[in-house]
């Protein structure tokens, strides 16, 4: 029977994602075959398996730390909100169904048995299970029927170690408090706490240590360093999108309010001379080049751009000779209209799109998700000698696209079917593959044609799966040095 250990955290954002993918990496390290689980997870970030299932990006990246080929079973449960009180729910990685918070609520008891089955199914492969937790322990509204705190490490017997975040100020009150609203038996699965992205002299906060010790004699089993990690962030309260690297080549990413699947951009944090803007108003900021990302409720975020003048702003981006590039949901809304006749994701039946793309798209019942592989069937006049190149991505939509006779499309697929569009002009480019941006040979041609515009010199071209492997070994180097390695060991019993 495989080992196991729980990070669980005081809130969200305190790093207990990061952390797991340190310590799959750390036990991988240590000769261990270890696996990532998480049994619910609520993400707008989403991957698509090998075998065409859908799952949490956490737990993707965890996958990867572990050197492990992603599998659904480590992420059962997907949440992706479609509203402030509504969720399309994710189960083994097909579509369940859309839910309001109090009907999932309601029924997320009944789910335990397909939790169990998939732990049960990484118990056998792996020697060790790191599980992660979601949110807080302690949110004692949401505690009756817990599938992914308490009540997931009780279900699999896991001891836990708790998470606080130093960089948000009172991370001794958020220990204390979160441990004294759990029952005793859940207090006595705790057997450490960790204090994450602490900036400053260690010996400063050695009194706190001490002192919370005499109220609570629980160990502190490190104190981890405000670390600036290239590694996909888990959800849209990231602090990526206030983060502005300065870069003679800069993108501007439009900031949609249920944009999906913003990991597609991380790539380009590793370019030093790119960056990336996230843009929510109509800005008169300049840019080289701009993404419309996937999207949740496209006709939403196709309503928010009409509303908020970012339509305005890309239209004259557009005029000004800036290429644009939709992905998935932004690509549809590159199109003439958007139409949702089944209600899949709102109870308006159609909207305009921005018309840049002589394209149309109707959502569908059902839900598109695919691995896949293809190759440029034409040039892009803003990424040259693209016309044959090979790429790779994946697919997460439920709309169809349709493209009238003056629209080429961009992509063929090794499956027959064609993909995105490019407009006549060739500086307008829709795709349905999430992970564009990560496939070597078209980022660079095209970040290095904006490079010779800009009569700037090519800078070495970066190898993205490399580069990935050298932070999650940084990631391990860095926790394994700021944690008490021994005593961890000791509490998952190896």
């Amino acid at each position: 029977m495989a080992k196991n250990l729980m990070i669980l955290g005081t809130a969200s954002t305190v790093g207990k994602s990061i952390l797991t993918a340190a310590f799959c990496r750390i036990f991988k390290q240590e000769g261990y075959q270890t696996a990532p689980f998480k049994s619910q997870n609520m993400a707008l970030n989403s991957y698509v398996t090998k075998d065409g299932k859908e799952m949490g990006r956490a737990q993707v990246v965890q996958a990867e730390a572990s050197g492990l080929e992603p599998m659904v079973e480590m992420n059962p449960i997907l949440l992706k909100p479609t509203s402030d009180v509504g969720s399309q729910v994710i189960l083994n990685g097909k579509v369940f169904k859309n839910m309001t918070a109090t009907e999932y609520f309601a029924m997320k008891n009944s789910l335990k048995p397909e939790i169990l089955k998939a732990y049960k199914t990484l118990e056998e492969q792996f020697d060790m299970i790191i599980l992660e937790g979601a949110g807080s322990p302690a949110e004692i509204n949401l505690k009756e029927d817990d599938i992914v705190n308490m009540g997931m490490a009780e279900m699999v017997d896991a001891p836990v170690i708790l998470v606080g975040d130093i960089d948000k100020g009172g991370v001794f009150a958020s220990l204390y408090g979160t441990i004294m609203l759990l029952e005793p038996e859940e207090r006595a699965r705790i057997k450490g706490y960790i204090i994450n992205k602490f900036r400053g002299d260690e010996t400063i906060l050695q009194p706190g240590i001490d002192l919370f010790y005499e109220k609570l004699p629980l160990p502190c089993l490190g104190v981890i360093p405000y670390m600036k990690m290239n590694i996909d962030d888990e959800d849209s309260v990231t602090t990526r999108f206030d983060r502005k690297q300065e870069g003679a080549i800069i993108i501007g990413i439009i900031r949609l309010p249920y944009m999906s699947n913003f990991t597609d951009f991380t790539v380009f944090d590793l370019e030093t001379d790119v960056s990336v803007r996230y843009i929510h108003d109509d800005s008169s900021e300049e840019v080289d080049l701009i993404v419309i990302p996937g999207s949740k409720n496209t006709l939403k975020d196709m309503e928010f751009l009409h509303e908020s003048g970012l339509a305005a702003y890309i239209y004259r981006a557009h005029r000004g000779g800036i290429p644009i590039i939709g992905v998935c949901g932004g690509y549809q809304m590159l199109g003439r209209t958007i139409s949702d006749p089944f209600n899949v994701e709102t109870t308006q039946l159609t909207v305009n799109g921005l018309g840049l793309l002589a394209a149309r798209t109707s959502m569908s019942q059902d839900k598109k998700t695919v691995r896949i592989k293809g190759a440029f069937e034409t040039d892009l006049t803003f990424a040259e000698a693209t016309k044959d190149m090979t790429i790779e991505g994946y697919e997460i939509h439920m709309g169809i696209t349709d493209l009238f006779e003056d629209t080429r499309a961009a992509i063929r697929l090794e499956d027959g079917r064609e993909d995105g569009a490019v407009n006549p002009e060739g500086n307008v480019f829709g795709t349905y593959l999430h992970g564009i941006f990560d496939n070597d040979n078209f980022r660079n041609t095209l970040l290095n044609n904006i490079r010779t515009i800009k009569g700037i010199e090519a800078t070495k071209e970066i190898d993205y799966k490399s580069l990935k492997e050298a932070e999650y070994n940084k990631l391990a180097d860095i926790v394994r040095n700021h944690v008490n390695l021994d005593e961890i060991k000791k509490i998952i019993g190896v």
